[in-house]
């Protein structure tokens, strides 16, 4: 969460690149500095933190559980010696971490695309949703109950792709810098695993994100869902907008995601160890 508070405007601008371009139209935002310049003149200074409250919730459900089913698949199948466990164990565990954190947070998530896409429509079709509790009591009595977890397939492949790639990636490269001799288990450690992490986290979601986006801020038209699933979202993303635009908002994402994987373990790291200095060394 205190991560989300810094990066909050760039997944704003990552959301609106996504859905640039959405149902055949033409693009709205040349560029992620151009899309970020259109938000602030329109929507003004506190415009780049819409969403701020359902990117709380959603850090406070989707990321506690990861990382804390992580951390304690990561415990309990190390080694006794405390040898962390191989590549593809890591991975494992981050992809099972990933899926049950995301099934929990797909209501923030549905809240939080919903809530910083909304500055692009016209004022007659915004949801205006007030904040992030607002927009989950309206959409459980608007459109039911089921709606809060739509896209949830997607959400949890999404994250099983960032978690295998994020939590596996970001192990071995932390193992490997401080094998290297160069690094010591500090913050500048932690700093350069991070950023590899987050680069590599980026190269491979995009794609999954994007279906993720549009599928959770897609409305019904005549009563006709606007995707009929993810396939259909991948397919109609390169046919009218061509094959690179699965990774539209590539900026954005990783200028997001690199500092709040940085932010997010720096943060995660210095409260473990203030943790077994004030509780586990009593």
């Amino acid at each position: 969460m205190g991560a989300t508070v810094f990066v909050q405007p760039l997944d704003l601008v990552k959301n609106r690149m996504q859905l640039s371009g959405a149902g055949a139209k033409g693009r709205e935002y040349r560029t992620s500095l151009h899309a970020l310049g259109s938000i602030l003149r329109h929507e003004g200074l506190r415009g780049i933190y819409t969403g701020l409250s359902a990117g709380l919730l959603r850090q406070a459900t989707y990321t506690t559980t990861r990382l804390g089913i992580y951390s304690v698949l990561l415990e309990r199948f190390g080694g006794a010696d405390g040898t962390p466990p191989p590549f593809l164990a890591k991975a494992a565990m981050g992809m099972t971490a990933g899926a049950a954190g995301a099934f929990v947070g797909t209501p923030a998530e549905v809240a939080l695309i919903r809530m910083t896409a909304d500055g692009r429509l016209p004022p007659g079709e915004r949801r205006g949703y007030h904040n992030v509790f607002d927009a989950l009591v309206r959409m459980a009595r608007e459109e039911g109950v089921f709606t809060l977890w739509r896209g949830c397939i997607p959400t949890m492949a999404r994250a099983v792709v960032v978690n295998a790639a994020q939590l596996a990636s970001y192990s071995q490269s932390k193992q490997f810098l401080l094998d290297s001799g160069h690094f010591r288990d500090d913050i500048l450690c932690h700093f350069c695993a991070s950023m590899i992490s987050g680069l590599v986290t980026t190269a491979a979601s995009m794609p999954v994100d994007i279906v993720k986006t549009r599928i959770q801020n897609m409305r019904t038209i005549d009563g006709k869902p606007e995707y009929r699933n993810g396939l259909d979202v991948l397919l109609k993303v390169v046919r009218y907008e061509g094959f690179f635009s699965l990774w539209k908002g590539f900026t954005p994402y990783y200028a997001r995601l690199g500092p709040h994987t940085v932010l997010t373990f720096i943060f995660l790291e210095q409260m473990n160890k203030w943790y077994q200095r004030l509780f586990l060394s009593a």
